[in-house]
């Protein structure tokens, strides 16, 4: 089971944009005694998985890149991330960790751009943690009513997390 969420993560953050938290919800209320430790693969799963899409992005962008790009979005789209990433790095990597959208562009771009590998996985182990880890609370104080919880207040969340990362941003910048 723990490879299985390891695995299941590590192909979210790469190649299959469907985000993971409606297998590891129903899995963490049922296994609440592997609650952290789901957390945990999930996480690594994904940090194994970023880096795999940074090495990508900085290895082989001139060769498959335009593939890549269309497979996930669009060129101009492409170049807003690639722009972000460039004037915005760590902050822009944290919160779209964090968001749930696709990830996959930002680990091209970041490695497409020669962003630093260490600021990458600083903000990739940061955003992932906070993202799986809030999950595996959500399911530890809510228990069977997590997935009504996260169902009713996602959103809100999600704007809320944005703009903390957002102000943190322009504080610490």
């Amino acid at each position: 089971m723990l490879r299985g969420i390891t695995i299941a993560s590590f192909l979210e953050s790469t190649i299959v944009p469907i985000p993971l938290e409606a297998v590891l919800i129903p899995l963490m209320q049922a296994k609440r005694e592997k609650l952290w430790l789901i957390a945990l693969m999930a996480t690594v799963g994904c940090i194994i998985g970023a880096l795999f899409g940074y090495a990508i992005g900085y290895f082989l962008f001139d060769a498959v890149g335009q593939d890549l790009i269309s497979w996930f979005g669009s060129e101009q789209q492409f170049e807003r991330v690639t722009q972000k990433m460039e004037a915005q790095g760590f902050w822009f990597v944290l919160t779209l960790g964090i968001v749930p959208v696709p990830f996959q562009i930002a680990m091209l771009a970041a490695g497409a751009t020669k962003y630093s590998i260490w600021l990458f996985l600083l903000a990739t182990v940061i955003a992932r943690s906070l993202r799986y880890f809030g999950l595996a609370l959500i399911v530890k104080v809510f228990g069977n009513k997590a997935e009504r919880f996260i169902r009713r207040y996602k959103t809100k969340a999600m704007i809320g997390i944005t703009v903390v990362a957002a102000g943190l941003w322009l504080i610490l910048s």
